[in-house]
């Protein structure tokens, strides 16, 4: 996986109790944006629905930002669950991939 400036790559960190994302250009080390569970505006009784908020809050950023689209980047997790709702609230709130 390897993310530019056009279509970074969307990086997701998931722990026990927390999930991360950011979008990363590669090309010159910087990280985009980034949104997580902790943040004050992500908002869900369960894990999988403050994953997909993560992932809402996260495209709303990315197109603050005029990014479109992206290359997903799971990090080695399977893709269910959690990481499956992060790339679906991400998907609905407009990021390609």
């Amino acid at each position: 996986m390897f993310g530019t400036s056009v279509r970074p790559r969307l990086s997701v960190y998931r722990s026990n109790q927390h999930i991360y994302a950011q979008l990363v250009d590669d090309m010159e080390g910087h990280t985009l944006t980034s949104a997580s569970s902790l943040a004050d505006d992500v908002e869900g009784e369960a894990p999988v629905e403050e994953s997909r908020a993560v992932g809402e809050l996260l495209a709303e950023r990315a197109q603050d930002q005029d990014i479109e689209k992206a290359v997903f980047d799971r990090g080695g997790y399977k893709y269910q669950g959690r990481v499956r709702a992060l790339a679906e609230g991400a998907r609905d709130g407009g990021l390609q991939f």
